[in-house]
């Protein structure tokens, strides 16, 4: 199966909506992740909303501040589309 990201949106706690090229949005719970190993970055807020970003076709962080798909972290897309419940797009009614 080929899984794409397309857009991701972090919230407060953790969670992250994450929108699929199959036209899907998940919500994805990173919390069990923050503070182990290269995900010790995230307990930093402003590096966990500002960084947060699609790199290499999944949820990423931006490590380098240029975007650089070499340079991140990531989390692989079917691990994200698998481990996450299927939601509403919350964006749908602000159009």
């Amino acid at each position: 199966m080929l899984v794409k990201v397309i857009q991701v949106f972090p919230q407060k706690d953790y969670k992250i909506y994450v929108y699929f090229a199959d036209g899907r949005v998940k919500l994805y719970d990173a919390s069990h992740l923050v503070g182990k190993g290269v995900f010790k970055a995230l307990e930093d807020m402003d590096f966990y909303f500002n960084r947060c970003t699609v790199l290499n076709g999944t949820l990423a962080w931006d490590v380098s501040g240029i975007y650089d798909p070499a340079n991140c972290i990531d989390i692989d897309p079917v691990t994200l589309y698998n481990e996450s419940i299927e939601v509403e797009d919350p964006l749908k009614d602000s159009a």
